[in-house]
């Protein structure tokens, strides 16, 4: 009688481990998951941020004068260089949306600038780096909601909290950049 419990709570044991080490692998690989995809929210962002002053330089060419406009969208892209956090990019991106919107206003008065093959190709490499950042950011966001879901689940949550694991911050744009903008030609 005393094997036969003994085999029970044996085999108890071994089923709770294995329990615990598949929650805790699959937690780790979740938030492995939210790392690449952040890693690929910061790739696309660089290449945000190497594209603007190029874009800054040709529009220099044309309307010198505009001189803040190019400084705040310079100001901005030094912020999402430096950012390091999800919250610090949401914040430095929301700035630099802001000046890229300014530098749209500016374009406006200068046909000749529209016209510039520079500036139109530089134009269209931002414009497949914004979506790009959008895909990426979706992803991460993703990511982030699977893992947060996984780690407030019962019996999860008990594992999570005993190895630290902890919700992780999405990526969210402000109210103002998720209105469209109003064309007039």
């Amino acid at each position: 009688m005393k094997g036969k419990s003994a085999i029970i709570i044996i085999i108890v044991v071994v089923v709770l481990l294995m329990m615990v080490f598949g929650s805790y692998n699959n937690l780790v690989t979740k938030e492995e998951n939210i790392d690449s995809a952040w890693a690929q929210v910061e790739n696309v962002l660089k290449r945000r941020a190497d594209l603007i002053p190029n874009l800054v330089n040709t529009v220099k060419g044309y309307a010198s004068h505009e001189e803040d406009v190019l400084t705040q969208i310079t100001n901005a892209r030094s912020g999402l260089t430096n950012a390091s956090t999800p919250e610090e990019y949401a914040q430095a991106n929301e700035q630099l949306d802001t000046a890229i919107r300014s530098l749209n206003i500016v374009v406006e008065n200068y046909p000749d600038l529209k016209a510039n093959q520079n500036f139109l190709e530089l134009q269209a490499e931002l414009s497949g780096t914004e979506n790009r950042i959008s895909t990426e950011r979706m992803r991460y966001n993703d990511a982030v909601r699977e893992f947060n879901t996984t780690i407030r689940r019962f019996p999860t949550k008990i594992i999570a909290s005993i190895f630290n694991f902890e919700t992780r911050q999405y990526f969210e744009i402000n109210a103002e950049d998720a209105e469209v903008p109003e064309v007039n030609f």
